[in-house]
């Protein structure tokens, strides 16, 4: 008699391949790599993401296409102009932006770090976006579950 394979709840230690893309291609990819390790309910990933895992197998592959959302929409106030002085100030003074590249900037208190996309650039400043890249987006998310615990 085989024992029933682990399912994913809420408290779940997972260990897994994942892949998040939006229609522009993937912002996270696992696979080929090392596999993550996070428990469900820690807010590791987005909610509707956890929410699609609950009552998966382990050991299961499979690929959902989840509704645009899932990451909030596009907040227009996300989007700021940061001046060419603060950008000197804040890291290297010989940078080149260019739309489309994602720039990290330090948080506040100097202990992390968070990631702005070039929307625009003028002269005198740079247009970022600080939404997070699938914000507004159908997203697919693919996942190889390893371990449940």
């Amino acid at each position: 008699m085989s024992a029933t394979p682990a399912r994913v709840v809420p408290g779940s230690f997972l260990t897994l391949h994942y892949r998040l893309a939006g229609p522009a291609g993937d912002v996270v990819n696992t696979f080929g790599g090392k596999p993550a390790t996070l428990t469900i309910g820690s807010g590791e990933l987005a909610p509707g993401i956890e929410t699609a895992l609950i009552g998966l197998e382990e050991g299961v592959h499979t690929t959902l296409d989840l509704p645009a959302g899932v990451y909030g929409e596009k907040n227009p106030d996300m989007q700021q102009w940061l001046s060419r002085k603060e950008l000197r100030e804040l890291g290297d003074p010989n940078e080149e932006y260019r739309v489309g590249d994602v720039v990290q900037f330090p948080t506040p208190d100097r202990q992390g770090q968070f990631g702005g996309v070039v929307v625009q650039t003028g002269e005198q400043a740079v247009l970022f976006d600080f939404n997070h890249p699938l914000a507004g987006q159908p997203v697919t998310f693919e996942v190889q579950l390893i371990g449940v615990l």
